[in-house]
Order: structure tokens, then sequence, then C-alpha cells
């Protein structure tokens, strides 16, 4: 039964525990009341404290049970007691009843001091309430997880009551931004990404299919499906796509591209928005970028010590072109911010030029390249040359005469960084020699060569150890007689049944020493340039993953599926 204890409030509960201070407390107050939010609420804005800090603090401090909503799975008839709007309006999700009882249920709650929360679902449920303490995060993504397809089958149904009056206009060419903005599939496009997000998705994919729209999420480089539509839905959601996302709604024959912004839970996402024309409607991609995630600190990148101290060597240099290879999603983009958060200090001038801007760096003069107005990655190059920069990003070399540009600009004197769509080190000085750079001047400017991929991490909680086979062993490269311990996929709760969760990066570093720049200036094939780079400490990729399946943060197949072409 629900003890009503003394009311107690969450700031002053937070200073006894030492996580806040009295004048932190007293700001986190005022502006509470300022943009009439809770308190709770406004202390995490202020970047006082986690919602972690909040719960473990009121769990320890009044008694209250801290539950991990991605550990418990929740019975269709605890589920179905309520409705959902009622918990995403208080911020709340039941998860099971109290063993040996007829009436209570066990409630995760944001604060499980809300007593108008309580009283709301007591009343509706005519059950007694025993609270338990969550974050806000954990709540959000269990709304999703269990009630997410019934808010956009939902949207979807009133879209469909209101489908006739919306196809009409469609077939006039009188579709308004108004007609979309008031429709259900505002909410639907909105609750997409919202979950996307939630789920670590890193693109959201809609396709039409012949009867049917089908959405899938890629979520660790793999996609899962996650909703089917109507295919009479398909219009409406292109049309509100095309209308945040800053495009031409009337043009559905050729491809279009936009971009735009959108808050979830607090953190800033930045959308690219592509949709294609195919035979039985437009497809459209959606990436999501969390501008704060492509700026980390490098330990939490994946490089072992050998390979961070390889990283730092190489960004010492003063001059020279440092390259980051890999294909499209392999984590290039969050390499070379990375490194250019650490090279951005007060007395150097760094100026990029990108395709687009992922993400805004203060301190660093970025250029985005605009073909309409002839400002292209060549282009922008010899401008920025008469900026006085001391380093220069380009987005990715394309074209014989970016490659060039950025040899003479590493030449004479700047530090270039760059990305290349090669798959591995030694293949990238091939390719730029086959763009036209001779190879005594790339021998001359190539400080590093970092060639990367992102393979899946095993879920911790439910990955399972097994014995190394023969042709694992082969595969590995292990001799016969170490037999380490290494783990496979199993899925749980946790993981969303996948066996996997999260990504991290394995490298192939190549420092440029002087038997490499002599290899270079002859212009040597790619194989002997891998092996004299091995001679000279490099591991290749295949490496670089093995260890990590030997210390159980991946499986084999991950690593063969990553590393195939080596």
């Amino acid at each position: 039964m629900l003890v009503r204890k003394g009311k107690k409030r969450i700031g002053d509960i937070l200073v006894e525990e030492g996580i806040l201070t009295e004048e932190q407390l007293e700001e986190a107050l005022k502006a509470a009341k300022a943009e009439n939010k809770k308190i709770g609420e406004a202390i995490t804005d202020l970047g006082f404290a986690t919602e972690q800090d909040i719960a473990e603090a009121l769990s320890s401090q009044l008694g209250f049970e801290y539950v991990n909503l991605s550990t418990v799975h929740i019975p269709d008839n605890v589920l179905s007691l309520i409705n959902e709007s009622v918990l995403r309006k208080h911020l709340m999700i039941p998860y099971a009843f109290v063993p040996n009882t007829i009436n209570q249920v066990k409630v995760a709650m944001v604060d499980p001091m809300d007593m108008s929360a309580i009283d709301d679902f007591s009343i509706v449920t005519n059950l007694l309430v025993v609270p338990s303490v969550a974050t806000t995060r954990d709540i959000l993504i269990a709304l999703d997880r269990y009630y997410g397809d019934t808010e956009t089958i939902k949207a979807a149904q009133e879209y469909a009551r209101e489908r006739e009056d919306l196809a009409a206009k469609l077939a006039e060419g009188d579709l308004s931004s108004q007609d979309v903005q008031s429709s259900p599939v505002v909410q639907l496009v909105t609750s997409m990404v919202e979950q996307a997000a939630r789920q670590r998705a890193s693109d959201i994919h809609i396709e039409a299919k012949e009867d049917s729209v089908r959405v899938r999420f890629r979520i660790d480089g793999s996609l899962y499906e996650k909703f089917t539509y109507s295919i009479h839905l398909l219009p409406a959601i292109m049309a509100r796509l095309k209308i945040i996302g800053g495009m031409d709604i009337a043009e559905k024959r050729k491809p279009q591209d936009g971009r735009f912004t959108i808050l979830v839970d607090k953190r800033e996402y930045d959308i690219r928005v592509s949709v294609l024309p195919t035979v039985y409607g437009e497809k459209c991609v959606m990436r999501l970028a969390q501008k704060k995630a492509l700026t980390r600190n490098k330990s939490e990148l994946g490089f072992s010590p050998s390979e961070l101290q390889a990283f730092d060597d190489i960004l010492k240099n003063p001059n020279g072109i440092l390259l980051v290879t890999g294909p499209t999603g392999s984590g290039k983009s969050t390499t070379l911010y990375t490194a250019l958060s650490e090279l951005n200090k007060e007395d150097v001038n760094i100026v990029t030029v990108e395709d687009p801007v992922e993400a805004n760096i203060d301190g660093i003069n970025q250029v985005q390249v605009n073909v309409k107005a002839e400002l292209t990655f060549a282009s922008a190059l010899r401008s920025i040359l008469r900026q006085d920069p001391d380093i220069i990003m380009i987005g990715e070399i394309r074209d014989g005469e970016t490659a060039q540009i950025a040899v003479q600009a590493s030449i004479t004197g700047h530090l270039v960084v760059s990305t290349l769509h090669t798959n591995s080190a030694a293949g990238s000085i091939n390719r730029l020699i086959n763009m036209g750079v001779e190879g005594y001047l790339l021998a001359d400017s190539l400080v590093g060569i970092i060639a990367q991929r992102l393979v899946r991490r095993l879920c911790p909680y439910c990955k399972k150890p097994h014995l190394i086979t023969d042709t694992e062993r082969r595969i590995m490269g292990i001799r016969a007689d170490v037999n380490p311990e290494i783990y496979e996929p199993v899925g749980c709760e946790r993981c969303d049944n996948t066996g996997y969760s999260g990504r991290i990066g394995i490298y192939e570093i190549m420092k440029i020493t002087p038997p490499l720049k002599e290899l270079i200036s002859k212009n040597a094939s790619v194989s002997e340039l891998k092996q004299m780079g091995m001679r000279e400490g490099m591991h290749t990729l295949r490496q670089s993953a093995t260890m990590l399946v030997i210390k159980g943060i991946t499986s084999v197949h991950e690593m063969i599926k990553t590393t195939f072409e080596n």
C-alpha cells in the first residue's frame, strides 16, 4: 500500500546527497519558475546533475526502489491498465503487479512524490500505486517500446478518416502547408523520428512498396523493420517531410535533398533528408546526427594505447596531410571532428570546407560547399589559402584538382586533414597517385593515414563464451596452443534481442616513416606499401578486430563481416 511520505523537495534531497550546492539549487529554482519547468528538469538542463544522479538520490533518500526498465519485461495485462496519453503526461509506466496482492501495481516514475500523477493513475485503474524511481529517458524509451506502435497506428487511423478530403486536395494540387501541419501525419512523422533517436538509429528508411509503406531503422549498422503503413499514407508523409526539410512539395519526379533540426529529450539532432522517386512512389532516407556526438574524447573512439600514441604523434606535425579513410558510415567524420576539437586552440586558425557541415564547433571557421554558387571544394580551398590558415579540413578529396591543392597547401606549411573513400591505408596512396598527384610530392606531404571501420559491440548482459574452433583460429591467426575465451551474441531485453549494443572503432594507422616515403616516391604497389607499413608498426584492420574479439568486445562473425576484404 502506498505510504505518503512527508513531502520533501527533490532539490533538498540532492543537496543532502551532496549532488547540488545551495547556490545551484537557488539558480535551478529560479530557472524552473521562469521557464515553467519541473525542478528536476531545470537541474538537468543547467547541467548540475544527470537524470541518473537524481533517480539514485531519490531512491537512496526516500527508500523507493530504483528500476532499470531496459531489464524489465512488462506483461500485456499491466500495459492495458491505462491509456498511454496519461502515462506520457505524467512520465510514468506500470511494469508489474505487486506479488501476492490483487490491487497493487508497481509504477516507475520520474518523480515518485508526484501525488497528482499517482491520484490520476489510481482513479482510472482503481488500484493502489507503489511508486519506483526511473530516469526520464528510460521511461520514454519504455513507452516507445511498448506503446510506440499503437501511437503511430492511431495516427494512421486518424489520417485514414481524413484521407478522402486530403486526396481530393492532392489531386487538385491544392495541398497547402496548413493542411499538412494540421494532419495526424505530423504526429506520425514526429513520433517516428523520436523513436528512431531513442533507439540510437543512424538512418530512417521510408520505402514505397506495391501496396504498403515500410519503415526501417538502421541501428548499429543493420536495418530493422519497425512499421508498415497503408500505401495511401505515403503522399502525406512525403509532403510533411518536404515541408520541414525545405523542399518543393509539388516536385515528385526529381530527387531532392533537405535538412531540419529537432529536439528529442533535450538533445538536438540534425537530420538530412533525401527523397528519391521509385517505381511505387517516393522513397525517403533520413540521416540522424546528434550534434554533440560528433565531438568526443579520443579515448572514447576505441583506440588501443599504441594506436592512441600513433594518432597523437601524427597530430603533432605542424604541416602535412592526415587522411582518414573508409566507406560511408565508418565513423570518419567523428574521428576528424575529434582531431579538430583537440587542435582547436586560441593560437591557431582552423578553416574547414565541407559538404555539408555536419556539426558546428566554436572557434572553427566552417565553409559549406555550394555548387550552384560555384563554391566547390577546389574553389573554396583556393580562397581559404588566402585566409592565413594553420589547419585546413577538407570534407572529402573527390577529384584530382582538390588533391593537388591539398598537397600544395601541406607543402607550404599547413596541416591538412581530410577523408577519402578507400578500403585500406595503403590503398589511399595509390588512389591519390591515380588522381594525378606525383609520387614524390605525395611522399613529401603525407604524415599519416588512418583506415577505419565500426564493429558492433556484444551486449554485455547476454553474450556467452564459446570454445574457439579451428576455422576461427585460422581466420584470427592464433596459434594452436593458445586458447582465448571468445564470445558470441545471444539476445535479451536490453539489446532488443539483437545480441549487440553500440559500436566501437577498429583502426589501421599508417605513420608515414622515411622507408614508406621512399616507397611512395617510387610509386610502389599497395601490397609493398602494406608490408612496409606493418614492418614499421602498423596493425591491419583484421588485427585490430581480432584484439577486440579476444577481449570479448565483439564477435568473430562481426570481425569477418567488417574486415572481409582484409
